[in-house]
């Protein structure tokens, strides 16, 4: 059986595979037709991702990581929901992941729309689109006060995107009971990353129980 990882060396060897992508080196491991059979009654992922559904991100990709590496959340603009917290906590709890990284990324089109949404002449959203960004907007505000004289149209993106990064980050402590225990136990971490599209770099901006 594979030995679990602590937090910081899941982290560690996430950030290496990352390394490899954006140094065009990549070694696309565990993707032969021998691991597809070994996993095909079983899966030991290392980590689990909660990240934005762009199709930009895909995250085995990015990390260099093969079949059964990682269990992956996504949904746009990496929003805390009952399914989400739902996905991440069978990650904890039944398949023992030992790290999970939310993943957010500049130039996202969900953490523009909350922004836009929150202009005086903005246009009426889709119910489900609207519900969805709806916890984007608390970002959006806190940023707007703190930038004297911004607007929803002048507003940077990226710096909006960083605050939801930090918010989804709390708000996965603060709802999941079961996430919180096992951060608190030392067997779970915690790292709130960005990805760069053009660089390709996954920078972690939010750390949560790394030490070892």
């Amino acid at each position: 059986m594979t030995e679990r990882p602590t937090p910081l060396k899941a982290w560690d060897e996430m950030s290496r595979g990352n390394a490899r992508f954006v140094a065009g080196d990549p070694r696309h491991p565990r993707q032969d037709v021998e691991r597809r059979h070994e996993l095909a009654h079983t899966q030991t992922p290392r980590a689990v991702l909660f990240g934005c559904s762009d199709s930009r991100l895909a995250a085995e990709i990015i990390f260099d990581k093969g079949l059964g590496d990682l269990f992956v959340v996504r949904n746009a603009g990496q929003v805390v929901s009952d399914s989400a917290i739902a996905s991440l906590e069978y990650a904890v709890a039944m398949l023992d992941v030992s790290l999970v990284v939310v993943l957010a990324h500049d130039e996202c089109g969900a953490v523009r729309a909350a922004i836009d949404s929150t202009a005086p002449d903005a246009e009426e959203l889709p119910p489900h689109i609207w519900r969805l960004i709806a916890k984007i907007v608390p970002a959006v505000r806190r940023v707007l006060r703190a930038t004297p004289g911004a607007t929803p149209a002048t507003l940077d993106a990226e710096i909006v995107g960083r605050e939801h990064l930090r918010n989804t980050v709390d708000d996965l402590l603060e709802s999941s009971k079961l996430i919180s225990d096992a951060v608190a136990a030392g067997r779970l971490g915690i790292v709130g990353a960005n990805y760069r599209l053009d660089e390709g770099t996954a920078v972690a901006h939010v750390t949560v129980g790394l030490d070892d």
